[in-house]
């Protein structure tokens, strides 16, 4: 029997730019991590000029936007060292991973000195994105070659989540199992068994598709402002899209992997496409790389009145002012939230967006299915690669399959696309899509059985998706609630970036009616981008606008008392938060009973951002947790004043970690999760835990300790000075002063208990209050037209 491998601390040999971020994430995590690099050729023979270089590259990366540490304090877990003086060190390291230079020579040099140090067992990996793993391993001992693999991360690696598994002929199976295993719950990561072949799976297919698109716009009429609208979002792309993702990466990198591709492989039968156009060629000579150079693609410049921005003609080779693309095509299909409805409506276009995606996309189609069994055996884990790796909704099978396979083949023929003869038996063999949904669970076509198997690793996942045909009990425009089965319910939010109104509200309700009558708990969870951007402020903004203001008090009352639903329901509720859970979606946390949140989980209290306090309870909800950590003395003052400022500069978490320093999630209570996959079915197994331990509705609270006028006066005070020295608007101040009036419990002499429906009361009747402030309006007109806060 194989024993129980235990992961505490990491050593990462190589502290740049993939280095150093690895540290991080791997820090992330709660591991203790060793950092090492070479000592600088000029330094002395004191520690510190010795660790210059390892020294250097964590602070920089430390400082590095947006940052790669879930909290400042996780960096206490990175230790430096170089590799002359500290390599022994490695011998209390449960895995070692290489991040050096990509070259081999280098890279055994340090596996050869790393091994005389590296107690057995221990595992031991490569982070290249070029180098063909087999060749590293080559001359070291049996132990080694027997722990050793590639594991490669996806820069920037808490982000994306893409870690390719690339094993040898000698790698154990165990170490294989368990390192998939670990980077999917441990590090969050989409873990994919990839083979030893040239840039593996996720940058082969991924570069083959950039490179498809570099050369389409060499030879056809089309711009790169045409091309980045046509591939970000509306197809389920990152914003970035194509060309402005390459200015992020950088063109001497995007330029190496498609050298690379072009000289190891070929025998592919589109290895000519990996030839790098003439105006790339001519871009990198001039340095224009992208973002690190300051030019690439595109170019910001700073003028008079603000920033002016510059796209690429590639026909001139000149800047450009950038201009507003417009397409048909894309009004028809905006108001299609059904992604694969959308890719239908695009494709059948007959216009030039069309034959952009056709031509463009067909061709990654017959590409991705004769890489198969080349890097892959099964279609999945291409899919799943360049997903994870670069961002994308629907992989080329998942694209295919909502297009419909056998109809789109017959669009590629006639273009003269050859899809790979696998593909054609599978139709033969009465299959007609790559996938399918049986039981709850996502299955794919298994190519040499014929026959359609669960995706490996994904037993354990609860995928909204995977059952809202056959377990929907109940829904509106706004929400969908499922039975997750053991009698634990979820409501599932989409509106559009879930946002919180009438219909929403009225969702909540139902679920708790229908779990209290029912069913043992409630989950709060959604597979959209975000969780819940708040609430509807173009609602709130036409009230007030027409002065419907007693209308707007019903409103608010009615979002006030469904949070007190939550919080007071006779079953469990749970919150599962990931992304953005902004105003309205924050209130909705507080309230729950507990809270399971994505690490990447950025949580914030924002309507002073647009001229008002949290109205849905979220202020009292602040009060009330004061009230439950204060001390005597200036202990008080100080508490309250934190709270303050968390609500008065809309302070928003950069993760899961940061919330609970900022009091949106609870210590010893709220949960992270890792892994989104698995964040729902955490979410119900701790609803049941509550469930079985015999949950208790609690009790309204009465008991809440305000501070009243002392406190109101250290904001005031505060607020003037601030105002005094430029730092905020005159409005500024009234916002500060009605949210201190409501966190202070009023203007009381002295401190006080009172109840949670009075906070509510003074929450209501102070948002209504500036709800008919001219300046507020202005502020939420803002947001609602061009998405951008306004001091005013």
């Amino acid at each position: 029997m194989t024993p129980k491998r235990n992961i505490k601390k990491v050593a990462v040999l190589g502290s740049g730019v993939m280095g150093s971020r690895i540290a991080c994430h791997f820090a992330n995590t709660g591991l203790e991590v060793l950092l090492l690099d070479i000592v600088p050729q000029d330094a002395g023979t004191d520690r510190k000029s010795r660790n210059n270089l390892v020294d250097t590259a964590l602070a920089n990366a430390l400082r590095s936007n947006p940052s790669p540490i879930y909290l400042k304090s996780f960096a206490g877990r990175i230790s430096t060292g170089n590799f002359e003086d500290d390599l022994h060190r490695i011998n209390t390291c449960d895995w070692i991973i290489e991040v050096v230079v990509e070259r081999l020579d280098i890279k055994k040099q340090l596996f050869e000195q790393t091994e005389q140090f590296r107690k057995p067992g221990t595992l031991i990996t490569s982070n290249t994105s070029g180098i063909p793993i087999h060749l590293m391993a080559e001359g070291r001992s049996e132990d080694f070659r027997k722990h050793f693999c590639g594991t490669h991360f996806f820069n920037p690696p808490r982000y994306l989540k893409l870690l390719e598994i690339i094993p040898t002929k000698d790698t154990a199976p165990e170490v294989i199992d368990f390192l998939m295993h670990f980077g999917e719950q441990n590090l969050g990561k989409t873990t994919v068994l990839a083979k030893d072949t040239p840039a593996f799976i996720g940058n082969r297919i991924g570069v083959f598709s950039i490179m498809s698109i570099l050369h389409y716009v060499e030879q056809h009429d089309i711009s790169i402002d045409e091309v980045d609208k046509l591939t970000g979002t509306i197809i389920g792309h990152p914003k970035s899209a194509t060309f402005r993702t390459n200015d992020i990466v950088g063109l001497d990198t995007m330029a190496l992997v498609a050298n690379g591709l072009k000289q190891n492989v070929p025998q592919d039968e589109e290895n000519e496409l990996f030839t790098l156009p003439p105006f790339i060629s001519e871009m990198i000579s001039r340095k224009w790389l992208g973002a690190k150079s300051g030019q690439g693609f595109y170019r910001k410049e700073k003028g008079t009145s603000g920033s002016n921005y510059y796209s690429l003609n590639l026909r001139t080779l000149e800047y450009e002012p950038t201009p507003k693309v417009k397409f048909p095509v894309l009004d028809t299909v905006k108001n299609i939230d059904d992604m694969p409805g959308r890719l239908k409506v695009l494709f059948a276009d007959k216009g030039k967006a069309g034959d952009f995606y056709r031509h463009i996309f067909f061709r990654l189609f017959a590409y991705a299915s004769n890489r198969i069994p080349e890097i892959a055996d099964e279609l999945y884990k291409i899919d799943a690669a360049v997903n994870a790796g670069f961002g994308w909704e629907m992989g080329p099978f998942e694209k295919w399959d909502a297009l419909g396979v056998a109809p789109t083949l017959t669009l590629m023929e006639q273009m003269g696309i050859k899809a790979a003869p696998w593909v054609y038996e599978m139709l033969d063999n009465g299959a007609h899509s790559f996938y399918k949904i049986e039981h709850g669970k996502k299955l794919y076509y298994d190519i040499p059985s014929r026959a359609y198997k669960i995706i490996p690793g994904t037993e354990a996942f609860i995928l909204l998706d995977n059952i809202r045909d056959t377990q929907t009990i109940w829904k509106n425009s706004g929400v969908t609630i499922l039975d997750l089965g053991d009698g634990i319910l979820n409501l599932e939010m989409h509106t559009k970036m879930n946002t919180i109104g009438g219909e929403v509200l009225e969702g909540i309700n139902k679920a708790v009616t229908l779990a209290e009558q029912s069913y043992r708990g409630l989950v709060i969870s959604n597979e959209g981008a975000n969780f819940s951007a708040g609430a509807n402020v173009g609602m709130i903004f036409m009230l007030a606008i027409e002065q419907e203001f007693d209308e707007l008090s019903m409103v608010v009352k009615a979002f006030q008392n469904t949070m007190m639903r939550l919080r007071y329901s006779s079953v469990p509720v749970i919150a599962a938060p990931h992304q953005m859970a902004l105003g309205g979606g924050c209130e909705i946390c507080l309230h729950a009973d507990k809270v399971v949140a994505h690490s990447e989980l950025y949580m914030g209290l924002v309507e002073f951002g647009v001229g008002l306090i949290p109205g849905g309870g979220g202020t009292k909800e602040f009060a009330l947790r004061l009230s439950d950590e204060l001390q005597e003395g200036d202990i008080e003052l100080n508490n309250f004043r934190q709270r303050f400022l968390t609500i008065g500069q809309a302070k928003v978490s950069t993760s899961a970690y940061e919330a609970f320093e900022l009091g949106y999630l609870k210590k010893g209570r709220d949960t992270v999760v890792m892994s989104r996959n698995r964040l729902l079915a955490e979410a119900k197994k701790e609803c049941l835990k509550m469930a079985d331990a015999g949950y208790v509705q609690p009790a309204p609270r009465k008991d809440i300790r305000v501070l009243g006028s002392q406190a109101l006066g250290l904001a005031y005070v505060g607020a003037n000075t601030m105002f005094s020295g430029h730092y905020i608007s005159e409005h500024d101040v009234k916002i500060s002063q009605k949210l201190a009036y409501v966190l202070a419990g009023g203007d009381l002499s002295q401190p006080g208990l009172v109840s949670e429906d009075y906070l509510l009361q003074l929450e209501r009747e102070a948002f209504i209050s500036l709800c008919a402030e001219r300046k507020t309006l202005e502020r939420i007109q803002s947001i609602l037209k061009g998405g951008k806060v306004l001091r005013n």
